[in-house]
């Protein structure tokens, strides 16, 4: 301990002092607290000289090549944890995977074509207004979705239908998307995008994929149910629902994302005949998978960095 260290600890046991002066006959009191006033006068201008000294003196170098002695040293250590959303996400990914379902990256940075050329919206399409999408100077775009990546998947692993074999890939990743935030609602996010195509691909084998998932993900059983919904990069499309999970509290329908049978355009720009080969895609967030499972009420606390809650992982 420094000799400035020592001095205010000594100022600060001098409150304990001053303590005893209730304990004291009137007459005693003045003579006393005279003693503790001097002495911590005194100490206050040991502290000030000490303090000067430090801030006129060389300041003393430091050897950064020098080995580090963990024992000595009185920095202290705290073991971190996996972020929530890194953790799920890789469950996510091996729950795909165990399923047959090779794992490619997603990107945090696109074009104009991958976003909504290659996914059947031409230009001027009304539905490229209902993706409030960032923009950079430059003209990129950082997804809004990660069926930027259906067209890289389809193309990169083409070669698989020529072999006799399926295209089943999933491509987890961030999102971003020019929203008002609030508790349900984040700028940044992370979806899943599933991509199957074979020749006899169908509905079916779609919603028992995602069925399956979903199961294996909560650990129960589930119901589910679809109903009508729009995406240019499918057709028919569907929004597929999944009975509340009773570890959940069960009671009611979720909805869980969007999903339907890929648009023959989508297959077509990606080199792949629609007259041969059918394809179903889905896709969902990611963050309202771990909200549920944990019960988390704002999905702000992902991207907050509060280790009140990280420390609950």
């Amino acid at each position: 301990m420094s000799n400035l260290e020592s001095l205010k600890l000594e100022l600060k046991n001098l409150g304990k002092e001053y303590a005893k002066l209730k304990t004291l006959e009137k007459t005693e009191r003045k003579a006393f607290g005279e003693k503790i006033n001097q002495k911590k006068n005194e100490l206050l201008k040991k502290i000030a000289e000490e303090e000067e000294k430090l801030e006129s003196g060389a300041l003393e170098k430091i050897d950064l090549s020098a080995p580090f002695g963990i024992n000595e040293s009185p920095i202290s250590f705290k073991k971190g944890t996996v972020h929530p959303l890194s953790r799920e996400l890789a469950l996510v990914s091996k729950i795909y995977s165990d399923m047959g379902f090779d794992v490619i990256e997603s990107r945090q940075l696109d074009d104009e074509f991958h976003m909504f050329e290659s996914l059947n919206f031409p230009a001027g399409h009304p539905a490229r207004d209902g993706y409030d999408t960032f923009r950079t100077e430059e003209g990129f775009i950082p997804p809004a979705h990660t069926s930027t990546m259906q067209y890289r998947a389809l193309t990169r692993f083409r070669k698989n239908l020529d072999a006799g074999e399926n295209i089943a890939v999933v491509v987890p990743g961030r999102v971003f998307r020019n929203e008002d935030v609030d508790a349900t609602h984040e700028h940044t996010f992370y979806q899943c995008e599933g991509i199957f195509v074979s020749k006899t691909a169908s509905l079916s084998q779609l919603l028992g994929t995602w069925k399956n998932f979903f199961e294996t993900y909560y650990g129960e059983k589930l119901n589910i149910k679809t109903q009508p919904g729009y995406f240019p990069f499918t057709e028919p499309s569907l929004e597929f629902l999944i009975e509340k999970p009773k570890a959940l509290g069960g009671n009611g329908w979720l909805e869980m994302g969007g999903c339907g049978m890929i648009h023959p355009n989508v297959l077509k720009i990606a080199g792949i005949d629609p007259e041969v080969y059918k394809g179903f895609a889905f896709g969902g967030g990611i963050d309202r998978l771990v909200m549920l499972k944990y019960g988390i009420t704002d999905v702000r606390y992902f991207e907050s960095g509060k280790l009140e809650f990280l420390k609950e992982f």
